[in-house]
Order: C-alpha cells, then sequence, then structure tokens
C-alpha cells in the first residue's frame, strides 16, 4: 500500500509526545492517568491543528500603556465520535473555553468492520464555525469518513479530524474520499489493521480503556 504519511501532520517526533504514546500503549497504565494522557497529548496537538484561528486586534489596558492586541475572532465546534472521542474534548476545550461541541454515536459492526450509527445531535449554527472531528483511532476510517459526510451535509465548510493513533488504511480513506480535510495525529502507523479493525500497535479499544471497562482481547486489568 502506498505510504499516506505525507497526508496527515503527525507530532511523535517530539519526544514529550512519543513518551505519552508509550504510556497509552501500555496495558498497566489504569484509566485515570490514560484519560490525563489523552487530554495532555490533545492540548499539545491543539496548538498546531488551531493555528489557523482567524483574530481581530482589540484595545487594552496593559500595566505601563494602552495598547492593541490580537484576539480571537472565531470559536470552533468540537466533534467527538462516542464513546472515545469524549476522551479528547476537555483538552480542546482548554485552549478555546468558547468552543460548542456536537456528538455523533458510532459502534462498529463486528461482522462489517462497517460504522453503525445511533446518535447525532450538533450545536444550532455549529456550522459557522470551524469543525474539529476527535476520535483517538483512525483505524479502519470509516466512522471519521461518515462523520465528515454528515458535517457536510449540514453546510460545514472547514473540517479538521484529530486522533491519536492513525492507520494508513484510515489516512487512505478520507484522503480518497475527502481531500479537503486536514488530518493531524499523534503518530501514524503504517503497518495496517488486524483482522478485527484495530491498530496493533496502538492502545487496543481506546473507549473501553478509558472507563474500565477493557473489552479488547488481550488486554488485562489495570490499577485504576
Amino acid at each position: 500500500m502506498e505510504d499516506y504519511s505525507k497526508y496527515i501532520t503527525t507530532f511523535d517526533s517530539h519526544p514529550l509526545v512519543a513518551h505519552k504514546l508509550g504510556k497509552l500503549r501500555d496495558i498497566n497504565t489504569g484509566s485515570k492517568e490514560f484519560g490525563e494522557i489523552i487530554t495532555e497529548l490533545t492540548i499539545m496537538m491543539g496548538y498546531e491543528v488551531l493555528k489557523d484561528l482567524k483574530t481581530e486586534e482589540i484595545e487594552i489596558d496593559a500595566p505601563l500603556a494602552r495598547m492593541s492586541v490580537p484576539t480571537l475572532a472565531e470559536s470552533i465546534t468540537i466533534v467527538p465520535i462516542l464513546r472515545a472521542g469524549l476522551g479528547m474534548v476537555e483538552g480542546l476545550k482548554t485552549l478555546v473555553p468558547s468552543a460548542r461541541v456536537g456528538y455523533i454515536g458510532m459502534y462498529r459492526d463486528q461482522e462489517t468492520l462497517k460504522p453503525v450509527p445511533y446518535y447525532f445531535k450538533m450545536p444550532e449554527n455549529g456550522e459557522d464555525y470551524p469543525a474539529i472531528i476527535v476520535d483517538p483511532a483512525l483505524a479502519t476510517g470509516g466512522s471519521i469518513e461518515d462523520s465528515i459526510r454528515r458535517l457536510k451535509e449540514l453546510g460545514y465548510k472547514k473540517i479538521k479530524v484529530m486522533a491519536l493513533f492513525a492507520s494508513n488504511v484510515g489516512v487512505k480513506l478520507i484522503h480518497d474520499n475527502h481531500p479537503d480535510v486536514e488530518l493531524y495525529a499523534a503518530t501514524y502507523i503504517p503497518t495496517g489493521l488486524n483482522k478485527d479493525g484495530f491498530i496493533v500497535t496502538a492502545a487496543g479499544d481506546i473507549g473501553d480503556r478509558l472507563n474500565g471497562t477493557y473489552g479488547y482481547k488481550g488486554a488485562k486489568q489495570s490499577k485504576a
């Protein structure tokens, strides 16, 4: 398969990001720490993902002078894919407290590996802002591709995707169908997926690990 890494911005060349990804991969990392690391990684990535937000100049009184400073002129709409995407919301809300949040609920059919939608709720007029779809794993890419399509149908013009682990399979699907959508991940993994649609060298079922349910094969109960 073609190397699709050129279509995604990654962050694992930074030693702190690489270190935290290792902690996520470790099955001995408990749910509380696991969630905290996801928030930290989201914040670190968010500075780059949100670098093109529009600003405007306002006048303020600094301690020694009156001056003009930039302030945000637009917000964002954060769109987590349930359940695991919820783990990335707090990090982006830390950076942009005014952000609106929409929710897309999907689960993967275990036979077909296709996404099955069960919930879709977006904020009113959210399409006026850039939309950031968040899901820790861009594996098969089906859920994220379906989410992008739904947002475009609602009129969203600027859509970005944030993941922690991205496979070549998922990146290929999104790039082939939505080349206008910017992709970001903490790390890109070019080795494909296993028969269950998981990225083998990622962190297992991230929704399970965030919630302490540990439903993926090979995982053991870790310290909370």
